[in-house]
């Protein structure tokens, strides 16, 4: 990620909002051919020092007229987040550094031609520090500053696979600085919730949801210490959280964020802003089972029964459990359901933890016969399947329950 001194951000003082740095295809075409010369120049570019190389992306990045300098700078840093250098390390370099000053020392001072009153050369003496220490002067000269990060060589560059892709990255970037500034950050959504909540997890941030009246969910995510004092140390987990929350569909989120003049702000962020996400996106399903039930309902009329792909959470602190599926039919007949399929020990134990947490919720466990798994109490029977769970027993199943209206979940 960047850092904040690389951060490009505007705020509107009149109506509180703050706006990162952006770069759209309306407005800066022209950055597109800049861009190619920088991916270029770093591919290109092996040998030289990080110095060499962030100087160059100054030289190109002059011919725009709307180049600021942070903007220059950020373009180094993600140019070098896909860059590997060479580094020494236990201190290599310095023993180095010290150990050619030695031999040169005598020698001082060093001209580039002898004279009578000047005798030592500096490229017999480079020579001869190089035969004393069995290097080339070459090797001496990539080593001599390996342990300063600008002097750093490059050795390989990932690159991006395009110039649109690497400023995408850019906008990204930008938008996770801005962040650092978050104490609060409430996203609403109405799709993908179980990935919201696993990136947010990864993000070390707390949460607590609430359930909207049109069916949508609204997660408050912040900090343990955000329930004592104003504070911003989790803007870097919000940051970090981002990414994953592009990957995800249909949601809004808005971010509280403190100026340094200790000024409040708003920045407002949607899946429709057209910000690309560097997380490759989940797949649909989680496992094999799942999908081939969610096709096979769609093959016919399931009796009235109507099925949807994990519209429900259940939740008690900072417990979470979304089921995979929700099952509901006109009367009024709405049941959870959570398929557990063939899972490492790790994973069971898991689910039975969490399933306890929630065994008074209308949840329904699935679970393949060929799992040693002893379901957990719930206030319904497991339905046992052996390979496949198909729409067929799942409807007898649910026929076979009392006809009682099941409670929506917990708001």
């Amino acid at each position: 990620m960047l850092s904040a001194e690389q951060a490009l951000v505007e705020y509107d003082f009149h109506r509180r909002t703050a706006h990162p740095d952006r770069l759209t295809r309306s407005k800066h075409r022209h950055y597109l051919g800049c861009a190619q010369r920088l991916l270029d120049w770093y591919a290109q570019g092996g040998g030289q020092t990080r110095q060499q190389l962030h100087r160059g992306v100054e030289r190109i990045c002059q011919t725009l007229a709307d180049c600021p300098t942070r903007r220059i700078a950020a373009f180094c840093k993600l140019l070098d987040e896909v860059s590997v250098y060479a580094s020494q390390s236990g201190g290599q370099a310095a023993k180095l550094r010290k150990r050619v000053f030695e031999l040169a020392a005598p020698r001082h001072p060093l001209v580039q031609t002898a004279d009578s009153l000047f005798a030592s050369e500096e490229r017999s003496v480079k020579h001869e520090i190089a035969r004393q220490l069995g290097m080339t002067w070459e090797q001496i000269d990539a080593a001599l500053f390996a342990d300063v990060i600008e002097f750093q060589r490059l050795e390989s560059f990932v690159g991006y696979p395009d110039p649109v892709t690497f400023l995408a990255r850019y906008n990204v970037a930008q938008t996770q600085a801005a962040l650092y500034r978050a104490y609060r950050l409430v996203v609403r959504s109405r799709e993908d919730h179980k990935l919201i909540l696993r990136y947010a997890k990864l993000a070390r941030l707390m949460h607590a949801i609430r359930r909207l009246p049109d069916g949508s969910y609204q997660f408050n995510f912040d900090g343990p210490a955000s329930a004592l004092r104003l504070s911003t140390r989790y803007g870097v987990a919000m940051a970090r959280f981002l990414p994953g929350l592009l990957s995800c569909r249909s949601w809004q989120a808005t971010a509280q964020l403190v100026h340094r003049r200790g000024m409040h702000f708003r920045l407002d962020l949607s899946s429709e802003d057209g910000l690309s996400s560097p997380v490759e996106a989940a797949p649909e399903f989680d496992s094999q089972v799942e999908q081939q039930l969610w096709e096979a309902w769609q093959q016919g009329d399931q009796s009235g029964w109507q099925l949807g792909r994990e519209q429900d959470i259940l939740h008690s602190g900072q417990h979470v459990l979304t089921p995979d599926f929700t099952l509901w039919h006109p009367d009024g007949r709405r049941y959870l359901l959570e398929i557990v399929g063939y899972w490492t020990p790790e994973y069971l134990a898991a689910k039975d933890k969490s399933v306890r947490t929630f065994q008074e919720s209308p949840l329904i466990l699935a679970i393949s016969k060929q799992l040693k798994f002893e379901p957990p109490p719930t206030s319904l029977p497991p339905l046992i399947f052996d390979r496949q769970l198909n729409p067929q027993q799942l409807v007898a199943y649910l026929e076979q329950l009392p006809s009682v209206s099941s409670p929506q979940p917990p708001s």
